[in-house]
């Protein structure tokens, strides 16, 4: 019989905690025998003592072990019988990868069954982005995942109340506690969903630079060590890429903007250059992982075979379709997309070369429109935001503007207007930065 005080005082004099110790201490973050306090001083403890790999991958799995955990038939449906993938991003500004991402995997072969999240912070949230579709269902009960998945390759999905349900609580209570940022327990979260959710293979895309929640190399360096340690660890497959997040990685930030950029990247009416790389290596990490090519070489060929043969397109409209949305919502994105009142351009104070862009600040300016929560309860706006965002390194003059706003009132138009100019440096060109920056598998993981 374990005490939680006995727990957290081991913890608090730096020792580490077996794995019956985790156990029982997740298991009433679940039954509710640990109070909030307790919770709140383990996360504490943990959070200035630290969790070693073994207590992670335990902390891990019990995690995933308080709710259901899928399992995916070996014949999926319909002949549906391959690996099952996915891909978690840390967040960023104009990171719409998901919606392309999942429909190449399911085009060459995987299931994807994707548990995304809403807005966190100024970062944009996929399930916000989705929910810009008409009658999309981005809660759907677990059979209907089931059913979609097997039928069409991929379903992009939130958290329903079955997968880790620990979880929820746990971060709940760090998020009120300045505990959030621990990478073991940022860890655990992550991959207790991605574990529950059945997975074979898994790739992260750990964001960095001035839109991320990780600014420097070194600290973003640091959880993606430690996430492809601990699942790996725990017997999923996993690699992470860090990825460039000083400017919006689309060109688009917002809802429906981001949806409608992500429609013309799979029909190959537009693709940003720098979106493109970050979804091609994302696609051929994944495809490795899952066994379905044999390098990442490969991997990539494959991935942009799927893309330019439109068959990516073709599951991204059947998934649509399949979760209540419109049924020709590729070929006609606009007839259904929310359009907001007010579009305008807005042009830099000086002429010159984009040397630099306060991404964050974009992402606030796209909350400040109503495009994102200031509270959890806020309501949000799907047809805000930006459009035509210059990279790093383009010239804006009087005939190219930063971008175009797209606004509720003239109010809001003239606020985001200001931030856009105050996040976006016009001077000299700067050196070119790769989108991609590193790769981390279990083994430069272990050198770590």
């Amino acid at each position: 019989m374990h005490l939680p005080q006995e727990i957290i005082r081991k913890k608090r004099d730096g020792l580490a905690l077996d794995d019956d110790e985790i156990g029982f201490f997740v298991r009433g973050l679940t039954d509710g025998t640990v109070s909030e306090g307790q919770v709140a001083a383990l996360a504490m403890a943990v959070f200035f003592n630290d969790f070693g790999d073994r207590e992670r991958v335990a902390l891990t799995l019990a995690m995933r072990d308080s709710g259901t955990v899928l399992d995916w038939p070996q014949d999926g449906g319909q002949g549906n019988s391959g690996p099952v993938l996915d891909k978690h991003s840390t967040g960023g500004v104009g990171d719409n990868v998901s919606l392309m991402l999942a429909p190449i995997i399911a085009a060459c072969g995987g299931r994807v069954p994707m548990i995304s999240g809403r807005g966190l912070g100024h970062t944009g949230g996929t399930l916000d982005k989705l929910d810009s579709i008409p009658g999309y269902n981005t809660q759907p009960d677990l059979d209907t995942l089931r059913r979609v998945v097997a039928d069409v390759g991929c379903a992009v999905i939130g958290q329903t109340a079955d997968l880790a349900p620990a979880d929820r609580r746990f971060y709940g209570i760090r998020d009120v506690t300045a505990t959030v940022e621990s990478i073991a327990l940022i860890t655990a979260s992550i991959l207790s969903k991605k574990l529950a959710a059945g997975l074979q293979g898994l790739v992260l895309d750990v964001k960095v630079g001035s839109g991320a929640f990780m600014e420097e190399i070194d600290a973003a360096r640091a959880l993606a060590r430690s996430l492809v340690s601990v699942a790996n660890g725990a017997g999923l497959k996993t690699s992470a890429l860090l990825t460039d997040m000083h400017e919006p990685l689309a060109t688009a930030a917002g809802n429906a903007v981001e949806v409608m950029n992500a429609v013309r990247f799979l029909t190959g009416a537009a693709r940003d250059p720098r979106l493109e790389t970050v979804v091609i290596a994302l696609a051929a990490e994944m495809l490795e992982n899952g066994g379905l090519a044999p390098s990442i070489e490969e991997g990539e060929r494959m991935a942009r075979a799927a893309l330019d043969g439109g068959e990516a397109a073709e599951r991204f409209e059947a998934m649509v379709r399949a979760l209540g949305g419109p049924r020709d919502f590729t070929l006609h994105p606009g007839k259904y997309l929310p359009t907001a009142a007010i579009e305008r351009r807005v042009y830099a104070h000086a002429t010159g070369h984009v040397s630099a862009i306060d991404t964050r600040l974009i992402g606030v300016a796209v909350i400040g429109l109503g495009g994102g929560r200031r509270r959890a309860d806020d309501k949000i706006d799907h047809s805000v935001g930006f459009t035509g965002l210059h990279a790093i390194g383009d010239v804006v003059d009087s005939r190219a503007p930063l971008a175009v706003v797209h606004a509720r009132t003239e109010a809001d138009a003239d606020r985001a207007a200001d931030a856009l100019r105050r996040a976006y440096s016009i001077g000299e060109p700067p050196a070119d930065r790769a989108p991609v920056l590193e790769r981390i598998d279990a083994e430069t993981a272990r050198e770590g």
